[in-house]
């Protein structure tokens, strides 16, 4: 039996890589353009692309793992993702792009929705809080090494050397997985179908949770897609802008365990969430209008990664064991829903106002609504436990 830290590892690699993959083209946006004769919405298109296979395939996500299971579907994932990030490299055609995308985030949907669910399988009732902060680490780990590497790729070897070496890490993840993961020696015990079902309140509570979330990461996504073509138009070198946009996930690799603690250890967990997306909110604008960008980054990234151990535990508080399969899937449809949509929009902004800064603003805007949301989650969680006792 291998350590179950030894396969966090793996999954930590194979969640690394799909960050990696997903970032790839925001990494290198304005080269990226000229190559595809694409402007800022187009290029938020490709973004966007990614996630857009998840709204089907998030909810489904969990079966399609009980059928076939989970290692082989996660195996699958990748190999998606490869032939995804081979075909992008086959041509600079426009319908090619949208293709290898789509193909990708296919397989991306799969690793973030089993994945999730494999970490549970291993840590549940064992460090389960601190398992979970680092396997979320492994998507702003994937970002900000793919915002500092990338570019430096794209000026030795052109576009076609950042798609080489995206493949590269795909691959080993895709060998990683196969050789090291196994399932945890002690099987989950089978549900029934009546008690695997969802009240009218625990689906609301979920989808908002997950709408939360989804706000929360277009926060994100404002940033590290964007970002660097902002520090671009004000005449730095795009290795310049991607390195220095990379200070914020690199700090929000501490700041999401450090926020997951002070969660756990507060008087209230929801006070500590909203507290740290309206601070995130209010930083954002400072980067975009302001005129030292380095500090504004700094600042960011102590404190963009605050909220996410709180925002993810709102789902299990709405879940039981036999319900958070389907629950999850639900939590990343909306995810993923959003996530398509956001990097179109914030690439929309940017062509209305002239400049790719205007897309943090849509980026704070979603933020200000996290705490909106999470009051009326709090108010489906009392009906919840009014009219679905059974659920609690």
């Amino acid at each position: 039996m291998r350590s179950r830290w030894t396969i966090l590892a793996v999954l930590f690699v194979a969640r690394t890589a799909m960050a990696a993959q997903f970032q790839s083209i925001g990494a290198v946006a304005p080269e990226l353009g000229k190559d595809l004769n694409a402007n800022l919405a187009d290029i938020g298109v490709l973004i966007g692309l990614y996630f857009a296979p998840g709204v089907a395939l998030a909810l489904p996500g969990g079966a399609i793992g009980k059928r076939f299971g989970d290692k082989a579907t996660v195996l699958a994932g990748l190999a998606l993702m490869l032939a995804g990030e081979i075909l992008l490299c086959t041509s600079s055609s426009w319908n090619v792009q949208v293709t290898g995308r789509l193909i990708s985030g296919m397989g991306g949907v799969v690793l973030n929705v089993l994945m999730t669910k494999m970490v549970v399988d291993w840590f549940a009732g064992r460090q389960i809080a601190t398992a979970m902060a680092i396997f979320i680490n492994s998507w702003p780990l994937g970002i900000a090494l793919t915002l500092i590497v990338l570019p430096l790729i794209q000026a030795e070897f052109g576009i076609a050397g950042t798609r080489i070496a995206v493949m590269t890490l795909i691959a080993a993840a895709l060998v990683l997985v196969g050789l090291f993961y196994q399932r945890p020696g002690q099987p989950a015990a089978p549900v029934s179908v009546e008690t695997s079902r969802l009240g009218k309140q625990a689906v609301w509570a979920v989808l908002l949770a997950g709408s939360i979330w989804a706000f929360y990461n277009v926060g994100f996504a404002m940033i590290f897609s964007f970002a660097p073509s902002m520090l671009v138009e004000r005449g730095w070198s795009t290795a310049a802008a991607g390195s220095a946009v990379s200070i914020v996930l690199w700090l929000a690799a501490l700041s999401v365990p450090i926020g997951g603690y002070l969660a756990d250890r507060s008087a209230s967990r929801n006070a500590m969430l909203a507290a740290g997306c309206l601070a995130f909110a209010a930083l954002v604008p400072v980067l975009w209008r302001g005129s030292e960008a380095l500090p504004s980054l700094v600042a960011l990234g102590l404190v963009c990664g605050l909220p996410a151990g709180a925002i993810m535990s709102l789902p299990t508080r709405a879940l039981t064991p036999s319900t958070r399969a389907l629950g999850m899937g639900l939590f990343y449809t909306v995810y993923y829903a959003m996530m398509l949509v956001a990097p179109w929009l914030g690439g929309k902004f940017a062509l209305w106002a002239g400049s790719a800064g205007a897309a943090l603003g849509l980026g704070s805007a979603a933020l200000l609504a996290c705490p909106i949301l999470l009051w009326e989650f709090e108010r489906r969680l009392v009906a919840q436990a009014r009219m679905e006792p059974q659920v609690n």
